[in-house]
């Protein structure tokens, strides 16, 4: 048995070791243990601690995966409601689909009595209130929110720094792989924005055959490269997982264009191995593993890959308020 989770995930790992290591499946350890970061305010890119939207509404993302029937849930943009990766766990096990957003997903998260409750703490919401007073114009304050808002994410928290999606890989005592992922994507984004978490090899992918993989960081880098289900093809294909992830990586060196920043890969395989890259990362850049057979997770330094000359993370107007201590 193993499981791994980023750097994010660490109130929540000790909690999905012990449910692997009681005979709990894959799926309901990823899920027990996302659902503890979920609840976290002092994560602030998942669940009720997340940054908001240019609107200064808190948008949730998840997805869960199983490996041995390759079913997914998946739910994105959603508002409302504490803990996501439940919703889209229902989602699989409900529902013919594999993805719900917005309006949509808030109904089914109503039909099945979800936990709804503020996704907006008070340190977003004060850091929303002063970015709306000190970087909106005067004109738009008054139009707002029926302005043009493209140029508005300019000012969206750089995702690059690391701190965002988390996600969670296991394999149980009956050799069932599976997946999970929770974010509340970029800070200041677009209303409606996707990140990668939700899309389903993309952020993530199992399959109990050969391995899983998902990522962290900048997602219109992994939706774009297929990073998630390339780590697993490689891996189908015949490559040891240190091999498929490092192929993938240079998948995101054809990239052009877009954003380039950082992506953080953690991939394991059938057999129990794993392998962690930090594509443009930085040295504090960790994640956590646990094995069957030892008392807890533990802390690894992730390998670190520079594909791009300038991965500093862009000065953005919400540092001065992460400054301020918010």
């Amino acid at each position: 048995m193993i499981a791994i989770s980023n750097n994010e995930g660490a109130c929540g790992i000790p909690a999905t070791a012990r449910a692997l290591a009681k005979g709990e499946a894959a799926l309901d350890a990823i899920e027990a243990g996302i659902r503890l970061v979920e609840a976290s305010e002092s994560v602030r890119t998942v669940g009720r601690g997340g940054w908001p939207n240019l609107l200064g509404e808190v948008e949730l993302d998840a997805s869960v995966m199983d490996g041995t029937s390759l079913r997914s849930g998946a739910v994105g943009a959603l508002t409302g409601y504490l803990h996501p990766v439940s919703i889209a766990r229902q989602v699989l096990e409900r529902l013919p689909h594999e993805l719900l957003v917005g309006e949509g997903a808030r109904r089914f998260a109503a039909e099945i009595s979800a936990e709804a409750g503020e996704l907006l703490m008070p340190h977003a919401r004060t850091a929303w209130e002063r970015w709306f007073r000190d970087e909106v114009s005067e004109a738009d304050r008054a139009n707002w929110p029926d302005v043009p808002m493209a140029e508005l994410c300019a000012q969206a928290i750089d995702p690059e720094t690391g701190r965002d999606t988390t996600v969670f890989l296991a394999q149980d005592a009956q050799t069932h792989i599976g997946a999970g992922t929770s974010t509340s994507g970029w800070g200041w984004k677009y209303p409606g924005r996707l990140g990668d978490s939700p899309i389903i090899g993309a952020g993530s992918y199992a399959d109990t055959r050969y391995g899983a993989c998902a990522c962290t960081g900048v997602g219109e880098m992994s939706i774009r490269a297929g990073t998630s289900r390339a780590v697993v093809l490689y891996m189908k294909m015949g490559m040891g997982v240190e091999d498929a992830v490092y192929e993938a990586v240079a998948d995101m060196r054809a990239l052009k264009g877009g954003l380039i920043g950082r992506v953080t890969i953690h991939a394991i395989d059938a057999a129990g191995g794993h392998k962690v890259v930090a594509v443009n990362g930085l040295p504090e850049n960790h994640y956590w593993l646990w094995r069957s057979g030892e008392a807890a997770p533990s802390s690894h330094p992730c390998e670190i890959i520079a594909i791009s000359e300038d991965p500093a993370p862009k000065p953005t107007a919400h540092r001065r308020y992460e400054a301020m201590g918010l």
